[in-house]
């Protein structure tokens, strides 16, 4: 028997593309996760090495990176399916794990997979460090501005003609459209 298993990484991603692919390998069953590949439970592929139970079914992936997490991962994943004698099939790399030459290149393929993956992380990185250099942090924009802040807590201070404060929190919050949290965060700054 054959068994499709996909994988996208966020719920805005669209796994109908792997799911029609899987289908026209002759896959019987498809089984499609929506989880990032880093996440240790991905309860459809459970399902799908379930199900690709016995010596001689197939599980079937579009791209070797849709299946593991890592090349241990990887490699561990195809350890259990060899010691049940099912084979993995990766169509767009044209892996057969039946034969000496497919094991070889799934192996050498998963090497690439974690390099490739590696330097993308090394490359953000980079890239954040050269933002933060530049003055730039992550994140949203501030929700009040220097001028704002400084009207804020001018409105704070401000007393009435009982002493007490003119302005509170909640008022201050309301005028420039944010939360009380964000004053209080905004008056906690030197």
């Amino acid at each position: 028997m054959r068994v499709g298993y996909g994988r996208v990484s966020t719920p805005d991603q669209h796994p109908e593309a792997q799911h029609d692919a899987l289908a026209a390998a002759g896959c019987e069953q498809v089984f499609v996760d929506v989880a990032s590949g880093k996440l240790a439970r991905r309860p459809e592929l459970d399902k799908a090495l379930l199900s690709a139970n016995r010596a001689g079914d197939q599980l079937v992936v579009t791209k070797l990176d849709r299946l593991g997490r890592s090349l241990e991962n990887l490699i561990e994943v195809s350890k259990a399916l060899q010691e049940r004698g099912v084979d993995l099939v990766v169509l767009d790399q044209s892996i057969d794990t039946s034969t000496a030459m497919g094991l070889m290149f799934f192996q050498i393929l998963g090497s690439i997979a974690e390099f490739e993956h590696a330097l993308m992380s090394e490359r953000t990185r980079d890239g954040l460090a050269a933002a933060r250099a530049r003055g730039r942090t992550g994140g949203q924009k501030p929700k009040l501005g220097p001028r704002q802040v400084k009207l804020a807590r001018e409105m704070y201070e401000e007393k009435g003609a009982d002493g007490k404060r003119a302005y509170t929190v909640e008022h201050i919050a309301q005028e420039f459209g944010v939360t009380r949290p964000t004053i209080y965060r905004h008056l906690a700054k030197p």
